[in-house]
């Protein structure tokens, strides 16, 4: 007998609904499930008094894959939002990432040649060789001050463990910028859909069947029978029943406070880079989209440990983790009505662009090349 669909694709985020809406161009039948109450992933946004709230944390869209940005502006519209956090250190504010406004907040200097010099001369000082965990790549690259004053803190609370204890690849490079740029990104293409990123995720899926509070691991059987192919995109030690052991992630919680001023903080992001302060950053939501709103709304992100029942948010691609996934890995890669994709199914930190670019890329395979 044949199935009811071609393809069912767990879980509603980027990956799925990207694959979904190339399926549906296909002439294929989909059915989208998630366990979310809500479609569209980590990117979801809940509406309250006017502000789209990032609801699972800050989402910026860039890239410099134009192919990319004219796909996603097909569904809508992006504003010229440009990402330009500042960090907060014992009461001083200093630009990131890390540029000429940002060397004279900590040096006084006020040209690229002064900026280089003292920049080399900390590196020369901090006299690393071979770096053995993040503080020594750290010191390498930037030196002293900007390390403790932007770095060490942030990290630590972050992934929960010294900066003397993490590995040195976390960090193979930071960008140091000899210009009054404040841009975070250098991609070509930047900005947030306007109205929230719900409008993105309603038009891949547009046409499409969807059914949310769906567990696909809670009823596998029931819901392998109903498609000829599966599009997995959950986490993939879940979906073997953590046979090698579970792999790591890092969590987070938000905290989010409604206050009654316009305006909290005059940015988008600020992180807090102290070690004594519990959360890395507040994010304003309004001004990802130039509010103007009597009130704000501003949400403490905290760093969390993971355990099982958690949002996974960071993958610790450590050596041992990395040796689990690839075992994991060869079981999927042997699956043959199944399609792995996105952050938790390849266990990778992946930019949205990426996430698209992945299932784009996924989908021309199975479609021999044609989207």
């Amino acid at each position: 007998m044949s199935k009811a669909y071609d393809y069912l694709v767990v879980g509603a985020g980027l990956f799925g609904a990207t694959f979904a809406y190339f399926a549906r161009k296909h002439g294929k039948k989909c059915l989208v499930i998630d366990k979310r109450a809500h479609a569209g992933g980590n990117i979801y946004c809940r509406e309250e008094n006017g502000i789209n709230i990032h609801a699972y944390g800050a989402h910026i869209f860039h890239t410099n894959d134009k192919g990319i940005w004219d796909f996603v502006n097909r569904f809508v519209e992006f504003n010229r939002y440009t990402n330009s956090p500042v960090a907060l250190h014992k009461g001083k504010l200093y630009n990131l990432p890390f540029n000429m406004n940002t060397f004279y907040q900590l040096w006084g200097v006020t040209t690229p040649e002064a900026a280089r010099e003292k920049l080399e001369e900390q590196i020369r000082e901090a006299g690393i060789g071979e770096p053995k965990n993040l503080e020594e790549q750290a010191l390498k690259l930037v030196g002293r001050d900007i390390y403790e004053t932007l770095i060490k803190g942030y990290t630590e609370k972050q992934w929960g463990r010294k900066a003397t204890e993490l590995p040195a690849f976390i960090i193979r490079r930071l960008p140091v910028r000899f210009t009054f740029d404040n841009n975070y990104f250098n991609d070509k293409y930047q900005g947030i859909p306007i109205g929230g990123y719900n409008k993105l995720t309603e038009g891949l899926l547009e046409g499409i069947e969807l059914r949310l509070n769906c567990d696909f691991l809670a009823d596998r059987s029931a819901f392998e029978d109903m498609a000829d192919k599966i599009v997995y995109t959950g986490a993939l030690d879940a979906f073997y029943d953590y046979r090698f052991g579970e792999l790591e992630y890092r969590s987070l919680r938000f905290e989010h406070e409604w206050l009654h001023t316009g305006n909290y903080q005059g940015n988008a992001v600020v992180n807090y880079t102290e070690a004594e302060v519990p959360f890395t950053r507040i994010i304003e939501h309004k001004h990802f989209e130039f509010g103007t709103q009597p009130q704000t709304i501003i949400t403490r992100e905290y760093p969390a440990t993971w355990s099982k029942g958690m949002e996974p948010y960071y993958p610790v691609n450590d050596e041992a983790n990395s040796q689990r996934y690839k075992q994991y890995r060869a079981l999927a890669d042997g699956e043959s009505r199944y399609i792995f994709g996105g952050r938790l199914a390849e266990y990778i930190y992946y930019d949205m662009h990426q996430v698209i670019g992945s299932a784009m890329a996924r989908a021309k395979k199975e479609w021999n090349g044609e989207l």
